[in-house]
């Protein structure tokens, strides 16, 4: 890998003028600029962006911290907060955890002590007592009691949707499928959803949930087939994709049929390629949506500014597929 001074040498230059070049210093001459970034391009010089950061007193490194770069709707997430911070001229820095909290704190530590520009989280452990607000943070999906701002989906209302829209096809009675965690985040409300339209539809519901950290998706579905008020359910709203999808298979398994037996909603939206079968009838999250208005708000946190909600939640939308 070059370095600064293989670009000093090619450019005919000391060090210290590539360096102020790299820094858009004002007194190098322009000429001299021109052979600089010429070496530069030569040799695909990348410049040390901690030690640029170290020397300038500012970071131009903002870190997401997720639990799964795997999971599609993380993975699709990332994706677009690259995108918007490379567009306003910061790098990302990717901290995958595993979900593991150990991990999360790790990360978090080294953030505080690298002094990064900010940090966008996803976290359902019980970290609150180590979450600093000395660097400028938002959360996804999780509203933290020390101010602050959570960016997320109106998963209330994407309850109701998935509710109505299952007894438009002509579900008679409903099943909410999940996982859950310890702490409280915003996707519970997906739950509150569904139990408020399922009584304002005065249609019979059931609530199935297990914990997450214990999830094996073997042993809850064999645990969920297996009672016997679960047997005449014919609509079924998962609170994501993935659990929508294993359900089905599950369900097949259990010589049921969908959407002819069973209809199936899911919550994210992750399944855009039309090669997979059965498309996911699912709330869609605007990911997108979350992904540029997460940055937007923490460069506004970066600058100093106050911002004026600590919740901010975005529409979602319904998604007809081939599974109701």
């Amino acid at each position: 890998m070059p370095s600064i001074k293989d670009v000093a040498e090619l450019a005919g230059v000391g060090v210290g003028t590539v360096s102020r070049v790299i820094n858009n210093h004002p007194t190098v001459k322009p000429e001299t600029r021109e052979k600089v970034n010429a070496a530069i391009k030569q040799l695909n010089y990348i410049p040390n962006e901690v030690a640029r950061n170290f020397k300038m007193q500012k970071s131009t490194m903002v870190a997401l911290v997720i639990p799964s770069v795997w999971h599609p709707f993380f993975s699709e997430l990332a994706y677009y907060i690259e995108d918007e911070l490379d567009r306003e001229g910061y790098k990302l820095m990717l901290c995958n955890s595993g979900g593991r909290p150990d991990k999360e704190l790790y990360y978090l530590d080294m953030l505080n002590q690298n002094k990064v520009a900010g940090i966008i989280g996803i976290t359902y452990n019980d970290i609150e007592d180590s979450v600093s607000t000395d660097i400028p943070i938002i959360s996804i999906d999780r509203h933290f009691g020390k101010k602050i701002t959570c960016v997320t989906s109106d998963n209330y209302t994407g309850g109701r949707i998935a509710v109505r829209e299952l007894v438009k096809v002509g579900t008679k009675k409903a099943a909410y499928l999940a996982t859950y965690s310890d702490v409280y985040s915003e996707v519970e409300l997906r739950k509150k959803g569904f139990i408020d339209e399922a009584e304002a539809q005065g249609i019979e519901y059931i609530i199935y949930e297990e914990l997450d950290a214990v999830f094996n998706d073997e042993k809850y579905f064999e645990n969920f087939f297996k009672i016997k008020e679960h047997q005449d359910v014919d609509g079924i709203f998962a609170n994501t994709d993935l659990l929508a999808a294993n359900y089905i298979d599950k369900a097949k398994q259990n010589g049921l049929r969908t959407p002819e037996d069973v209809k199936v909603i899911g919550y994210d939206g992750i399944q855009d390629n039309k090669l997979f079968h059965p498309i996911l009838s699912t709330i869609r999250q605007p990911v997108e949506e979350m992904a540029r208005m997460s940055v937007k708000l923490l460069l506004r946190k970066i600058e100093g500014e106050a911002l004026e909600q600590e919740i901010y939640r975005i529409p979602v939308m319904y998604r007809e597929g081939e599974t109701t």
